[in-house]
């Protein structure tokens, strides 16, 4: 059988997300936050349960934690791109903001809240670095006033895309902790717990390793789990083909029209077409695999009388 995946939703929070492995979590926090944010402890505030997606498959496998000091933290890897990610990222975090307060507490009561997203794929093409921070600052002279809110942002595919890479590749790669967790992310079939490079060896990626290894799911765990799987499978496909075609019709239309014109029409025209193809690969898989036309709408956004069609 293939190796489980930690960039499936379900098996990152079935990892990191149950109480006997909250020093992995505290480990890939401290990784990734400032310093003045690092944790030694945390509370799960939404710990792993399978009976939780059992109602909604298609329930947001995010995890919830507090820190000592009361700061919460939102931690979510997302398996496939999304229009307006930046919206829902912001979104969530707004969400784990405001569920801090209780009814007649006073503002005072908020404590810092920071959204780490964990992408396995391109979201911010202008960025050259594959983790980036963001804050709200003065627009002239650059200063935090609203120090609450901080979102992280990790584009795996930015640290290694690359599936012909060796081990030693990898290990040129590392230079700190949040590199280490990347590796793992990325590339964990690489890596084995008894036989770490010195760049890797860590004793909570050992216990990663360990844990990935005997990491049991239950036949509904196993479906969710290949579910999503299907999914990364087929987005890495899709939108391989979305960026050739965009970039081949930019190219066409730039020069007919002239280069700063086309390249505008271009990505746009690709992108709206790219989308749509998208949801019609998406939606003709899983009709392949017998999902109901409901579920199908629901994931692609495309309208039963389209999936109709697609039959």
């Amino acid at each position: 059988m293939e190796k489980i995946s930690p960039r499936v939703d379900i098996c990152f929070k079935k990892l990191f997300g149950v109480e006997e492995n909250k020093d992995l979590l505290v480990s890939l926090i401290n990784s990734i936050v400032g310093e003045d944010d690092q944790v030694s402890d945390v509370t799960l505030l939404n710990p792993y349960n399978p009976k939780n997606f059992r109602q909604d498959k298609l329930s947001i496998l995010d995890i919830k934690a507090k820190g000592i000091d009361g700061k919460r933290f939102n931690i979510e890897i997302q398996i496939s791109d999304e229009a307006d990610y930046d919206k829902r990222a912001l979104y969530y975090w707004a969400k784990l903001y405001t569920e801090q307060l209780k009814v007649a507490q006073d503002y005072s009561a908020l404590s810092k809240a920071i959204g780490i997203h964990i992408l396995n794929f391109t979201s911010i093409p202008k960025a050259r670095n594959y983790h980036n921070v963001f804050h709200i600052t003065e627009k002239e002279n650059g200063f935090a006033y609203f120090k609450d809110l901080e979102l992280h942002t990790i584009e795996l595919n930015k640290f290694t895309s690359d599936s012909s890479e060796e081990l030693a590749d990898i290990v040129s790669k590392t230079r700190n902790a949040l590199d280490m967790w990347v590796a793992f992310l990325t590339r964990h079939d690489l890596l084995k717990a008894d036989h770490l490079p010195k760049e890797l060896d860590d004793e909570n990626l050992k216990k990663a390793l360990h844990v990935l290894d005997v990491l049991n799911f239950s036949e509904e765990e196993r479906e969710l789990y290949e579910d999503h799987l299907k999914w990364l499978r087929i987005e890495a496909n899709t939108l391989k083909k979305t960026a050739e075609k965009a970039l081949a019709e930019g190219i066409s239309i730039g020069k007919q029209e002239g280069i700063s014109i086309g390249e505008a029409r271009g990505i746009e025209k690709g992108r709206k077409e790219g989308e749509t193809k998208k949801a019609i690969e998406i939606a003709k898989a899983m009709l392949l695999d017998r999902d109901s036309i409901k579920k199908i709408s629901k994931i692609t956004g495309l309208t039963v009388k389209e999936i109709e069609k697609l039959k």
